[in-house]
């Protein structure tokens, strides 16, 4: 199985509607290690890592995040090499 990691930046109203813990609960449920947390400009950032076909899954969800959220932009990157994550995570 192919495997992906990919670290996204959702923009738009996305902090205060409980986008991070929908986020970690969709990654685990989808079998994703990572990360995510709000940044100081008022999106969220996060590091997705598992099967192709998850990661894929959880960019699509990104693009609508829970029902309270409105995102406008979601950009997706090429993280940096790192050790592996363990488990998924809300930072910050």
């Amino acid at each position: 199985m192919a495997q992906k990691r990919v670290q996204v930046v959702i923009s738009g109203r996305v902090q205060g509607v409980g986008f991070r813990a929908s986020c970690q609960h969709a990654a685990v449920a989808l079998g994703l290690t990572g990360w995510v947390r709000n940044r100081w400009d008022g999106s969220v950032e996060a590091l997705f890592e598992g099967r192709e076909a998850a990661v894929d899954a959880m960019l699509m969800w990104c693009y609508d995040g829970p029902p309270m959220a409105d995102v406008t932009r979601v950009e997706i990157m090429t993280p940096p090499d790192a050790p592996p994550e363990q488990g998924f995570r809300v930072r910050g």
